[in-house]
């Protein structure tokens, strides 16, 4: 089925991204035989469309920033692939795909060093201004933590809308493999991400982000938990 020919409201809601469809596509590929391939693909884009026909319609469409590539919109399409192909793909496959959307643009700033007090600090910027559309939108909630020369950069998210999608369409499970992915971003930045929970298995998603050499570092270990959560101690 064409894109075009996809029947939600366009005026709300947004379709996923080219580079989200190519990454599906790419994965039903290596599941498929080609003759079946245009059919599962199908089957995705009706479950996309089926998952939107109730989903909230206040998340600013195309005007919203978080609905870009790997953003909420691609999320949905991401489930979408995964309640389809359940019983040929994997979280881990799950978290490719993300990675596959997500990085590219963070390896386009490897010229940045957050050990350095001026990167560390346009860092703090960053998250201020993406603040301002998030209490536009009201889609992540966040807060942002006052600037401090000699401490991390912190904020946290107490709603996210992808958390709140996969909640209630019981496909929580996989959310790992959407959340891990701003460890290795962060470290694409020379950065590192201390985070202790998210909001898909707490109350918050906290951030605290500091240079990849900082010695606070030392003081928070990090590991995997049983659910597949990259986390902090």
């Amino acid at each position: 089925m064409k894109d075009r020919e996809l029947p939600f409201d366009r005026t709300c809601h947004v379709l996923y991204s080219r580079p989200c469809q190519k990454q599906i596509c790419a994965k039903i590929a290596l599941h498929y035989p080609k003759e079946k391939r245009e059919a599962v693909w199908e089957k995705v884009q009706r479950q996309y469309v089926t998952f939107l026909s109730d989903w909230r319609t206040d998340l600013g469409g195309k005007k919203n920033f978080h609905n870009g590539v790997g953003g909420t919109y691609d999320c949905i399409a991401i489930m979408s692939y995964y309640v389809v192909c359940r019983s040929v793909t994997s979280v881990q496959e799950i978290g490719e795909i993300e990675e596959n959307l997500i990085l590219p643009s963070f390896r386009k700033l490897r010229f940045v060093d957050c050990n350095k007090p001026f990167w560390k600090r346009l860092l703090y910027k960053a998250f201020t201004s993406a603040k301002s559309g998030c209490d536009k939108w009201h889609d992540y909630e966040m807060a942002v933590a006052p600037y401090g020369k000699d401490k991390p950069v912190s904020y946290e998210f107490t709603a996210c809308p992808i958390a709140e999608f996969a909640g209630r369409h019981g496909l929580t499970d996989i959310m790992p493999a959407l959340c891990n992915v701003d460890f290795p971003a962060m470290e694409l930045l020379r950065a590192k991400l201390v985070r202790t929970t998210t909001c898909a298995n707490g109350e918050k998603c906290d951030y605290t982000i500091c240079g990849d050499q900082d010695p606070w570092l030392r003081e928070h270990p990090e590991y995997w938990d049983e659910a597949g959560y990259r986390k902090n101690k």
